[in-house]
């Protein structure tokens, strides 16, 4: 067995020969390895190569590939992630489903695990860029977790450095690497939007509606008909409108405030907050064509100057969208507002609307600035109706911040292209007035949906987060001792102890530091169909209702509310497992989205090595520091052998990186002056060197020794920042 651990896949001969088993006892070694396969102590594998078994105690998982070869597998009935060495992973690519058995713990306290076989492959096809090595051609995945080149079949022919799209026909196993053939060549790396075309393959996002699909979108009629008005109230008399960004192109939601009229028709001091949504249940019914191309994708998937929607455009920019002079059908969550900011009593009902006007938050921001100014002028019908949203929003934010919501600031930024697809410059963008005001109303009709679902015990999709971990919570702690915070709520911290952090750290030098580890601390939200509230908006109940234009969850809370108003009930087959289908699809999106703005930024930075920049530590890590260029507003890395010649100790809980012998230390919010070195968009690559100045850090490292040129290191390894998603 010890053997076998060691030197998996020995035939019965050469197990013989290397436990040195005389020629008179390898007879009764048979038998022994007989009886040992009998009980599941070996596994007799392809070849008549014997591997430890263990078979009565397996365990089956998905696995997860390091670039540097190693992984982890996750039990598909739940708990802590496993390490597997990399000798393990022989043949076994990402997200594999396998058969493992535990071995005990490593030297570093880590559960280690041993893959047995492969159950499910995860992957079909890779992308990735065509290579000559001599006489054949092989495809270098442009996925770094993929083992291996995948050789292509005899008879290959292409222009070296295109991306192509492959599907594998022989995977790596038993020393034999693995073989494939082109389904798609995406064409080269100088092509406008080759890198949305590489990001759509890698992660198996769906991007083409299927024909059944468009055949249906295409029979639906262009505007709304009499025959759809039945049952419907009529709300094209009241001044809804849409608040969106500029570059917008669908709009799911309108608002509209008004005062709520006494018995005796004075105002009260009540308002009544309308939010009408796009009814996109009406026309995608579950199981026809187009609800199985939307459930496939989940999501919209937002790239620079490309969607992929959810829906056909007939219906995502059209039918269902809420453009201005123009009736559409809605799902309305109508609710009174009490002075405090509490929900007094709201309700749900299809309706149809007729939008006033298409308003954008840059100007709603400057009308709610100064409502007599020039923008106010523009838009003077609607003047009244945003001055009363932005009354109701204020009440509204104030009841969430005495609730405890935790609402971090954060810069994110929007990639400005040029003509030729490239990008001419990277700005800030900072949510104004109008983006509160919109996100505060969405807030609460998603809140009113939880509640009518939960309140009728019908099954549907909860948009849930736990509250954070043991151990986050641990570290979080351990990082605010030195800086004399505290964070309250013992072993079960509230939402509220949180805000009041955040509050304590608010003006701080270091508060941009505390958010970030703050924001670490916490998990990430997911849809669940048992609620367990959501710990960051200190909501008890909370569902997403506001977007059904571009999220599967959102569809399937409309169709829940509408049964329930109808007193009927939507089923579906597994609740828990489409909720954690469309968890997945979230993932996969942003994943894509993320990686297609690194790439875009690698190119940015490319024309910009050799240049200085000052910035900002914005991730630590046992192998480097990731900065933030300030006037790129790009991360970068740079290793940590190019610190100088000092032995560097991650110290986990404070976020930084201490030398042993010289004291420097660089930890997480510090301010440095770089220099680009390096910037590889294939590999997402940005290299960083420290540069020497009076009083830096660097300059500090550097006088203990030179340091050595940068060498190559991965950008992607610097996704440490939370981002937030249009209404939460």
């Amino acid at each position: 067995m010890a053997l076998l651990e060691e030197r998996p896949k020995l035939t019965l001969a050469q197990v013989a020969d290397a436990l040195k088993v005389s020629r008179a006892a390898r007879e009764a070694l048979a038998r022994r390895v007989e009886a040992m396969l009998g009980d599941g102590e070996l596994i007799l594998r392809a070849g008549g190569k014997l591997a430890s078994g263990i078979a009565r105690i397996l365990e089956v998982g998905r696995v997860s590939r390091h670039r540097d070869g190693y992984g982890f597998v996750t039990p598909a009935d739940g708990g802590e992630d496993l390490f597997v060495p990399a000798h393990s992973l022989e043949g076994v690519m990402q997200g594999d489903l396998v058969a493992f058995a535990r071995r005990g713990v490593d030297r570093r306290g880590r559960q280690e695990a041993r893959v047995v076989e492969v159950r499910e492959r995860a992957v079909r096809r890779v992308v990735g860029r065509l290579a000559r090595d001599g006489s054949r051609w092989r495809v270098v995945p442009q996925d770094r977790s993929f083992p291996a080149p995948v050789a292509l079949e005899k008879g290959t022919t292409g222009r070296e450095g295109d991306f192509v799209d492959v599907e594998i026909t022989r995977y790596p196993a038993e020393g034999l690497e693995a073989e494939g053939r082109i389904t798609e060549i995406l064409g080269s790396p100088t092509d406008s939007g080759i890198e949305i075309e590489v990001a759509l393959r890698k992660h198996d996002l769906p991007h083409v509606f299927s024909a059944p699909a468009l055949s249906e979108s295409a029979a639906l009629p262009a505007t709304v008909r009499a025959k759809d008005l039945a049952g419907r109230r009529d709300l094209r008399d009241i001044a809804l409108v849409t608040i969106d960004g500029e570059d917008a192109r669908d709009f799911d939601d309108a608002v509209f405030c008004e005062p709520v009229r006494g018995e005796s028709g004075r105002a009260s001091r009540s308002m009544r907050l309308v939010v009408a949504i796009a009814d996109v249940s009406h026309y995608v019914k579950p199981g026809a064509p187009l609800d199985i191309d939307a459930r496939e994708r989940s999501t919209s998937v937002y790239f620079p100057r490309r969607v992929i929607p959810m829906l056909p455009e007939k219906l995502s920019n059209g039918l269902c969208s809420l453009n201005p002079a123009v009736d559409r059908l809605v799902m309305v969550c109508d609710m009174v507002v009490r002075p405090s900011g509490e929900i007094a009593t709201y309700e749900f009902y299809t309706g149809v609307m007729h939008s006033r006007a298409r308003l954008t938050y840059t100007e709603v921001a400057a009308i709610l600035a100064e409502p007599k100014g020039a923008a106010a002028a523009r838009r003077k019908d609607s003047v009244a109706n945003l001055l009363r949203l932005e009354k109701v929003f204020k009440v509204l934010l104030a009841a969430r911040a005495r609730r405890g919501a935790v609402d971090f600031e954060s810069t994110e930024t929007k990639l400005m292209f040029n003509e030729a697809g490239k990008i001419e410059k990277i700005v800030p963008v900072m949510r104004n007035q109008a983006h509160r005001l919109i996100e505060e109303c969405m807030l609460a009709a998603n809140v009113c949906a939880a509640d009518i679902i939960e309140r009728h015990k019908h099954p549907g999709l909860f948009r849930i987060h736990a509250g954070p971990t043991p151990a986050k919570l641990e570290n979080l702690r351990a990082f605010l001792g030195p800086l004399s915070l505290t964070l309250g709520g013992g072993d079960a911290p509230h939402a509220l102890d949180y805000a009041r952090l955040a509050e304590q750290a608010r003006g701080r030098p270091d508060a941009g530091l505390i958010s970030s580890v703050m924001l670490r601390s916490m998990q990430q939200a997911q849809y669940s169909p048992d609620n367990i509230g959501h710990f960051g908006l200190a909501y008890e109940k909370y569902a997403h209702f506001t977007s059904p234009i571009r999220r599967y969850p959102d569809l399937l809370t409309h169709r829940a509310i509408k049964a329930i108003i109808k007193r009927r009930t939507y089923r579906e087959d597994d609740w828990d497992a489409l909720g954690a289908a469309c968890s997945r699809a979230e993932r996969r999106a942003d994943e894509a989205s993320r990686e297609v703005q690194t790439w875009l930024k690698c190119q940015y930075a490319a024309e910009h090595i050799g240049s200085t920049f000052g910035g900002s530590i914005s991730g630590v890590a046992g192998f480097g520091i990731f900065v933030t260029m300030d006037e790129l507003l790009i991360d970068g890395m740079i290793h940590v052998s190019e610190l100088g010649r000092d032995y560097y100790v991650f110290d986990e809980t404070r976020h930084r990186l201490h030398g042993e012998r010289t004291g420097v230390s660089f930890a997480l919010g510090q301010r440095v002056t770089v220099k680009i070195v390096r910037a590889d968009p294939d590999a997402l690559k940005i290299d960083l060197a420290l540069v020497e100045g009076e009083g830096s850090p660097a300059g500090a490292a550097e006088q203990a020794g030179q340091a050595r040129p940068a060498r190559s290191s991965d950008a992607a390894d610097a996704r440490h920042r939370d981002h937030k998603r249009k209404h939460r």
